[in-house]
């Protein structure tokens, strides 16, 4: 009897916790930072593209302040191929509901972007022409506690 009492205490533990945590994210501010990795000899264009048809929409979001900012940031010199990158784009959300929305730009793709065909094209090939891009979410460490 004892242990299911432990087992029932510790799960309503987690539980509460966890309820508590998601409820204080939608305080916290999320930050996001996206590397894309270009094929030799397409970083200009994929940047292009990137400033051409992702950023507008990421401004729309910052102008409603879904996003807080938005900070594009390329290496000066250059590292071994597999650790390479050539932009790192940094994103601080709001929160994290506004960093998951599936939705967070798409009100403003028919404003932006009235042909969605050539919308979907250029952005296909933004991506065509990265041989890798991977997010980290990333969180501050405190180090003076």
């Amino acid at each position: 009897m004892i242990h299911r009492f432990t087992l029932f205490a510790l799960i309503f533990i987690a539980t509460v916790g966890q309820a508590s945590a998601q409820q204080n994210n939608t305080d916290q501010t999320f930050t996001v930072e996206g590397y894309y990795k270009a094929k030799w000899g397409y970083a200009d264009e994929f940047i292009d593209l990137f400033k051409k048809n992702h950023y507008p929409l990421l401004k729309k979001a910052l102008e409603k302040g879904d996003i807080i900012s938005i900070k594009a940031e390329k290496p000066r010199l250059h590292s071994t191929e597999d650790s390479r990158w050539d932009y790192r784009v940094t994103l601080v959300f709001k929160n994290i509901q506004a960093a998951f929305d599936p939705n967070l730009t798409t009100p403003y793709k028919k404003a932006l972007y009235p042909d969605a065909e050539k919308l979907k094209k250029e952005e296909q090939r933004r991506f065509e022409i990265l041989d890798g891009h991977w997010d980290v979410q990333v969180q501050a460490v405190e180090l003076d506690k």
